[in-house]
């Protein structure tokens, strides 16, 4: 099937003014981006508040829309600064608003008439449920976690009713998207606060830990980049499809933006889909929207550019390499030669024929000086081709597509010129100051008129139809040139005029106060042994088989209390079960704790991101808001979850299965982290240092359960543990539990960035 480009949203990546211009001029729909604070892109160069303004003017002139991402964690102190944010976005006419937060999608709703706010992949979305849930609390778009099946995103748009968008290329996170603080826990640095280290980038060696043998060293976690464009065909009821790569380039941008604007117009050849090899890229996969293997999803010999195949190394003459081409090899290209797991990186500044002489490029042979040792049959890669970016870089700031200018001129002697320009809906009707005389000889032609108004190259417009009666009138070309520039000039204001959004009053909210308990111990474990050395210690609640993870979607009937851990699960047990919420909802601040007890949870499980005085401040925000306490729970005790991933990382080392019968774990510079293997063949990348907060907790006012989370303790040191925290609750332990060796305070004493 042939599709237009009104049947998906093409949405670009836009980390700069350059990126943006190079988006619109290949194609896009929309783009995306981000402002100084609140982007989960805290490294691209951004927008401030002058430029921002010149990025939705320019893109609202050219008929596409700006979505700004808002979609980082927010402590209590940022709330005004946030919501300070969104009303100048709303001021200067931005379309949308990308979220992660509950309490910037609650204010978004609840304050904007016009300026929707669309739920990001970091809210962990991933079935009928969470979105249901959503569309509920007031998102006009989802989108949906990079882990669901294509089939699976076309039925939350079925069933939920609500539009969706789907990432179709560029970088993965190997973690479900808002579940991993591993930058943060190893970093100092918050993926969920934009900032991400890049961990999974990192080398790391594989250990079996229960023989202590190695089982190599690799990029173990570094994932392919996402490319969909061969089932573009596929996507029809999809209403966005989104680009990668607020960080790349505007070549990049450029490169990925036309192939896919090709695709979706059903002009892409597959030559155009190969261009896309020739910018950024860490090969490829499908994803799981197309089902790819939980073990291949991943490249795990390199972690950056990869570049694509043009040749091998041949054999060797006169003090040269050669190289046998199966595509153009052009002086300053740059090249990869992959020599015995190593790569030989440069550019290449000369090269000759088989008789010595220096030539420009090459299709088959050339041959090359190179210091380093090379091996007959290495393969050589062009990680960048010359003459491919200098064609794109004539793309970064055309016009894809101009906007039709009608115009209808009224010309009469003895009367002012008059003409009247429509486009994008809006009118404007230019008065000339002179009076028109009768033609003398010749009367001024409709084909003159519509020579002198079609000189539009440097305007987002291009002339439509033109209505013209010749009345004898004589019209100088400067009186038309003079309309035409002013009509473009009040035209372009009007557009952008009408591009302001609405502003409404909130609805007042219900305030929840619970009761203040003395504090108590819960549990979290992963073995029937912990189980049972819990409640012998006499710890009353205990998540074990009622335990319903982010993105687990196993939605069976429980009896009694569930502790939830996505927004699927809290519309699915809302109205059957008391539910806790876990900590991968990632609640930070007093409004998003308000928005879990409006939703029904009997606790809220606080992130681990929160520091000491972020605590504080949001428990004072929330007793001033709400005349009381709110039922928090947090843990104090436990091997961190850094990331949690659908990937399998033993499946792709040929150790599927080992994991019922082993231990895992990767380890680097910075430390070890076991491998925690789930029924579902989901993998948790845990923290090997313990997360003790244990001395702490005598001091923390306002939580009410202390949980601490089980993972690979023996049943005899879960008895330990418990002892050792129901002491530090009576007051009857007194000395320091915390072993700076083996124990980490995580994020409680220190300010992530």
């Amino acid at each position: 099937m042939q599709m237009g480009h009104t049947m998906s949203e093409l949405l670009a990546p836009a980390g700069s003014m350059e990126a943006l211009k190079a988006a619109i001029a290949n194609g896009c729909d929309a783009v995306y981006l981000g402002m100084q604070k609140f982007g989960a892109r805290a490294y691209s160069s951004n927008f401030d508040e002058e430029t921002l303004v010149e990025a939705v003017d320019y893109a609202h002139l050219r008929g596409v829309k700006v979505y700004v991402t808002m979609n980082t964690i927010v402590f209590e102190d940022e709330l005004e600064a946030i919501e300070r944010q969104l009303h100048f976005l709303n001021e200067v006419g931005v379309d949308g608003v990308i979220v992660q937060d509950l309490a910037v999608l609650e204010y978004a709703v609840d304050h904007f008439e016009d300026m929707e706010a669309h739920c990001s992949t970091q809210m962990g979305i991933d079935d009928v449920e969470g979105a249901s849930l959503a569309k509920e609390l007031g998102a006009k778009r989802v989108v949906v976690s990079r882990e669901v099946p294509l089939e699976g995103v076309k039925e939350i748009r079925r069933e939920a009713d609500i539009p969706v968008e789907i990432f179709v290329h560029g970088a993965l996170c190997v973690s479900y998207s808002g579940n991993c603080i591993m930058s943060g826990m190893t970093g100092n640095r918050s993926g969920n606060r934009g900032r991400c280290i890049g961990s999974c980038r990192k080398l790391y060696d594989v250990v079996d830990a229960s023989e202590g043998k190695t089982l190599g060293q690799s990029y173990i976690l570094s994932t392919k980049d996402l490319n969909t464009i061969e089932h573009v065909a596929e996507f029809e009821g999809i209403d966005s499809l989104k680009i990668e790569g607020r960080m790349k380039e505007p070549i990049y941008v450029a490169n990925v933006v036309s192939r896919y604007r090709m695709a979706l117009d059903g002009a892409a050849t597959p030559e155009d889909k190969e261009k896309l090899n020739r910018t950024f890229n860490r090969t490829y996969t499908e994803g799981y929207l197309f089902h790819e293997d939980r073990g291949n999803i991943t490249n795990v010999e390199k972690p950056n550019h990869h570049g694509y195949q043009i040749g091998v190394i041949a054999g060797q003459r006169k003090g040269m390499y050669e190289i046998s081409l199966t595509d153009t090899l052009s002086q300053n290209d740059l090249i990869r030669i992959r020599h015995k797991g190593e790569d030989v990186n440069l550019a290449v500044a000369k090269m000759y024929d088989a008789g010595g002489r220096l030539i420009n490029e090459s299709s088959d042979v050339c041959y090359i000086k190179v210091r380093e040792r090379l091996s007959v049959g290495d393969d050589v890669y062009k990680t960048k081709d010359l003459a491919y970016e200098k064609s794109l870089g004539s793309q970064l700031a055309g016009e894809f597509r101009r906007i039709p200018l009608d115009m209808a001129v009224y010309a009469y002697p003895g009367a002012p010129l008059v003409v009247v320009g429509e486009a994008q809906g809006q009118a404007y009707t230019y008065e000339g100051d002179e009076i028109l005389s009768e033609a003398l000889k010749q009367p001024t032609t409709k084909d003159a008129v519509v020579k002198q108004l079609a000189r539009l190259n440097d305007t987002v417009f291009s002339l439509g139809n033109v209505e013209y009666e010749d009345c004898n009138a004589f019209i100088p070309a400067k009186a038309l040139n003079a309309a035409r520039k002013d009509i473009v000039e009040k035209l372009c204001e009007l557009i952008l005029a009408a591009k302001a959004r609405g502003v409404k009053e909130p609805l007042p909210k219900e305030r929840f106060v619970f009761e203040k308990k003395a504090p108590y111990l819960c549990a979290s474990v992963s073995t029937q042994g912990q189980y049972e050395a819990c409640k012998e210690c006499g710890i009353e609640t205990v998540y074990f088989k009622n335990v319903v993870a982010r993105n687990g979607r196993d939605y069976r009937e429980l009896d009694g209390e569930v502790l939830v851990g996505g927004l699927g699960g809290v519309f699915r047990y809302r109205d059957t079960n008391p539910f806790v919420t876990d900590y991968s909802l990632n609640v930070t601040n007093s409004k998003a704790v308000c928005e879990m007890h409006r939703l029904g949870a009997k606790r809220v499980t606080l992130s681990y991101e929160l520091n000491e005085w972020q605590l504080r401040d949001l428990l004072a925000a929330y007793r001033v808001e709400n005349g009381g306490d709110p039922a928090l729970e947090m843990i104090v005790y436990g091997h961190a979850p850094l990331l949690v991933t659908k990937y399998c990382p033993l499946k792709h080392l040929g150790q599927c299965g080992a994991c019922r019968k082993k231990q895992f774990e990767i380890r680097d510079d910075r430390g070890v982290f076991p491998l925690l293997s789930h029924e579902n063949c989901d993998t948790t990348v845990l923290n090997g240092k313990v997360l003790n907060l244990l001395d702490e907790m005598p001091g923390i006012d306002g939580v009410e359960a202390f949980r601490l989370n089980f993972t690979m303790e023996s049943a005899d040191e879960v008895r330990s543990v418990i002892a050792k925290a129901q002491g530090k609750l009576d007051g009857s332990l007194t000395e320091s539990v915390f072993d700076s060796a083996t124990d980490t305070r995580g994020y409680f004493n220190k300010e992530i960035m």
